[in-house]
C-alpha cells in the first residue's frame, strides 16, 4: 500500500500565530514552519518555504511530493515558481528565502539561480544540504550570484522536532 493509501498521522503540533507588528526572521520562520504543518496534515515531509520582499510574503508553500508524483515540487521549487510568477521575472532579487529545512541540491541551485538575496534555513542538514550541510554551492568560485545565508538558529528547536516527529511516526506505522 502507498502512502497515498494510508490515512496521515495526526500532527500534534500547533501553528504559530506571530505578530504582524514585528517582521523579522522569527516572523517569516514561523509561517514557514506553519506551511511544514500543513504538509504533515497532507501526508508530505514537514517542510514549509515562505518567500518575502520587501516586508512581503509574495510565495508560500510545502513539499507536495508525494501527492503530486513528482520529485521536483518541493517547498522551495514550488515557492520559486509562485515568486517568478508574482514578480513577472525569474530574477528574485532582493527577495529572502525562509525554509524550514537546509535545501537539497535541486533547492540550492534553483536558489541561487533565481538570485534570490538571502537565504535563512532553520536545520541544517549535513547528509543533503548543500548550503553548508554536506556541501555548499554557494561556495562554488565560479558562481556569478552568491546568496548571503543565515543557517540554522532560527527556529531550528521547533523545525527539527516536527521533522523528527514525523519521521518517527512513519517508522512506527511500517
Amino acid at each position: 500500500m502507498s502512502s497515498l493509501d494510508s490515512t496521515p498521522p495526526p500532527c500534534p503540533f500547533e501553528k504559530r500565530f506571530p505578530s504582524q507588528l514585528v517582521r523579522d526572521d522569527v516572523f517569516y520562520m514561523s509561517l514557514a514552519y506553519n506551511q511544514a504543518i500543513d504538509a504533515w496534515r497532507d501526508d508530505e515531509v514537514p517542510i514549509g518555504c515562505v518567500i518575502e520582499r520587501e516586508g512581503e510574503v509574495v510565495a508560500s508553500a510545502h513539499n507536495t511530493v508525494e501527492v503530486a508524483r513528482d520529485p521536483t515540487a518541493h517547498a522551495e521549487m514550488l515557492a520559486l515558481t509562485q515568486a517568478a510568477t508574482a514578480y513577472g521575472d525569474w530574477r528574485l532579487e532582493g527577495a529572502t528565502v525562509y525554509v524550514t529545512k537546509e535545501p537539497c541540491p535541486m533547492c540550492s541551485g534553483a536558489l541561487l539561480m533565481s538570485r534570490v538575496k538571502r537565504v535563512c534555513y532553520a536545520v541544517p542538514d549535513p547528509k543533503m544540504g548543500c548550503l553548508g550541510g554536506a556541501t555548499n554551492l554557494n561556495d562554488l568560485p565560479r558562481i556569478n550570484h552568491h546568496l548571503e545565508l543565515t543557517a540554522g538558529g532560527v527556529l531550528e528547536t521547533e523545525c527539527r522536532e516536527l521533522i523528527q516527529a514525523f519521521f518517527k511516526l512513519k517508522r512506527l506505522a511500517d
